[in-house]
């Protein structure tokens, strides 16, 4: 019998034992489970709104009174103040802390630049270039009898030096700024290279040709001369055709024309004697041509005056540096103070090479020319 009060005893005991770690092992389970909970309540790690709700069921003199109610029992639990988006100076104003969601900066008005497309480009390795331009040809060709002398032609040439200029400019920003706001780089390096479009549009077509300026095409084109050409009341759309015509008869006929948006607006809107629009229905998207040229529109040439020109054949862009923006820290004091310098440069050079293939002048100017 004591053997057996013996074995009793022994599973007794380790029943309790087992009763214990499982008891251990439900409570941490629970205690798991609650954290999962609330952790899905809140969207997997996010902030918990203290509400007051919340702060009272979490509150353990709650949890215990709960566990083993009583009566005459009280308890009591002081709510702590609710977080709101106030900006207020009290207790659970926390709206300085909520920051507003930003769309995309808005970028200011920018131009279509297209003089660039007009022109053959060839990449160049050199700081100027070099190219022979004919000065003059004399041409004796002619018939010639059998056994007779044949006649002698000849040319005239000289070495022209097209120099490459270089157009830059920089901003300075912290690399913070760089760092929290990509956009913000993105929007920089954009509106540099714009910047470097607008200037070489302007080059191209006015560049003075000293000091650091090209030599521009309208700069060096030929005046328009009307001769012997006269047009009843002339306008505008006249003085194109007869600009070309001077183009062909030195055998450089035009592939292009430059305007003024206010001139080629002006001729979009001349209408027939019925009311219609000559150049189109306004309803269509008529594109920009006159005599079956391209018209290129741009702010970089002056109201009331014209470019008619052979830019395929007559004019080439060298490009020693495409349009580039790089990021420097080695400028100044740069790197102590966490500042990066953003520069946009490029290098490019233009030759002119023939500029009896290129017609200016002024709209007022011609009209007057043909009808004197």
């Amino acid at each position: 019998m004591n053997d057996i009060a013996e074995l009793l005893k022994q599973h007794t005991d380790g029943v309790e034992l087992k009763f214990e770690e499982y008891k251990t092992l439900t409570a941490a389970m629970a205690a798991r489970l609650d954290d999962v909970e609330q952790k899905s309540a809140r969207g997997g790690g996010g902030w918990v709104i203290e509400t007051p709700g919340r702060q009272f069921v979490s509150d353990e003199g709650v949890k215990g009174f709960l566990m083993a109610p009583g009566g005459g029992r009280r308890v009591g639990v002081e709510t702590k103040a609710t977080l709101t988006s106030a900006v207020t100076n009290a207790a659970g104003s926390v709206g300085d802390s909520v920051v507003a969601s930003r769309d995309s900066a808005l970028t200011l008005p920018r131009r279509s630049l297209f003089l660039r497309n007009l022109l053959p480009v060839i990449q160049v390795t050199s700081g100027s270039v070099e190219y022979p331009k004919v000065k003059t040809v004399n041409s004796a060709a002619a018939t010639v009898a059998e056994g007779a002398l044949k006649p002698d032609s000849d040319m005239q040439m000289e070495l022209v030096t097209v120099p490459i200029r270089t157009i830059a400019h920089w901003m300075l920003a912290s690399r913070q700024v760089l760092d929290d706001a990509p956009q913000l780089q993105g929007l920089i390096d954009s509106e540099l290279l714009y910047g470097l479009a607008l200037e070489e549009e302007s080059q191209l077509l006015n560049g003075g040709g000293t000091g650091t300026d090209l030599n521009g095409i309208y700069t060096q084109a030929t005046a328009f001369a009307a001769g012997s050409n006269t047009v009843t009341s002339p306008n505008k759309i006249d003085v194109i055709l007869y600009a070309m015509l001077q183009g062909a008869l030195s055998d450089l006929p035009p592939t292009a024309i430059v305007l003024h948006p206010s001139d080629w607006t002006s001729m979009r809107g001349i209408k027939d004697g019925q009311g219609k629009y000559l150049l189109g229905d306004p309803a269509a998207a008529v594109e920009p041509r006159l005599f079956g040229l391209p018209v290129v529109a741009t702010q970089a040439q002056t109201a009331g005056s014209f470019l008619v020109g052979d830019f395929a054949g007559s004019a080439v862009l060298y490009d020693r540096w495409s349009a580039r923006v790089e990021l420097s820290t080695e400028d100044g004091d740069n790197f102590r103070k966490n500042l990066v310098t953003i520069l946009a440069e490029e290098r490019i050079g233009l030759a002119v090479k023939r500029t009896a293939g290129f017609i200016k002048g002024t709209f007022s100017g011609a009209i007057t020319d043909l009808t004197s």
